[in-house]
């Protein structure tokens, strides 16, 4: 099981490794194909539910090109594999370009939950599902005087 666990954590860190680097193809290469079964589907942080590999997969270029630079540290991993499918939960903390070009950067944190199924190729992601965590004045404000 711990081999399973290792291998779906190595596919969940070319996913994100994918990411930083703008990397499609290897993209295409970690999300697993639609079957009779399903669609793989995908949800951004803030956007509906996209469904469909070619739907999902437009998406992310859409936000490489147009995101010059980011990376995450993923923190709190958790990984359940039961039977052909492992679901891998995280905290993405991710730095990025701001707006004010290229002196400046923002930072945010997202919790994801990514859905990898077995197949013969290997782990693929077949659902990626992302929420911001909001933390306003107030809640940072509590953190300092705690």
């Amino acid at each position: 099981m711990s081999v399973d666990i290792g291998a779906v954590e190595t596919a969940n860190q070319t996913f994100y490794t994918a990411i930083e680097n703008a990397d499609l193809d290897r993209m295409t290469e970690v999300w697993a194909e639609d079957s009779e079964v399903g669609k793989v589907s995908c949800v951004h942080p803030g956007w509906p539910l996209l469904s469909g590999r070619a739907e999902v997969l437009r998406s992310w270029a859409l936000i490489m090109a147009n995101t010059p630079y980011i990376q995450f540290v993923l923190t709190d991993v958790v990984t359940t594999i039961i039977g052909d499918v492992a679901v891998l939960s995280c905290a993405e903390n991710i730095l990025t370009a701001g707006d004010a070009g290229d002196a400046s950067f923002a930072a945010g944190k997202v919790v994801a939950t990514n859905t990898f199924i077995r197949t013969p190729a290997g782990w693929r992601l077949w659902m990626y599902h992302g929420s911001p965590v909001l933390q306003g004045e107030d809640e940072e404000g509590e953190e300092e005087t705690a």
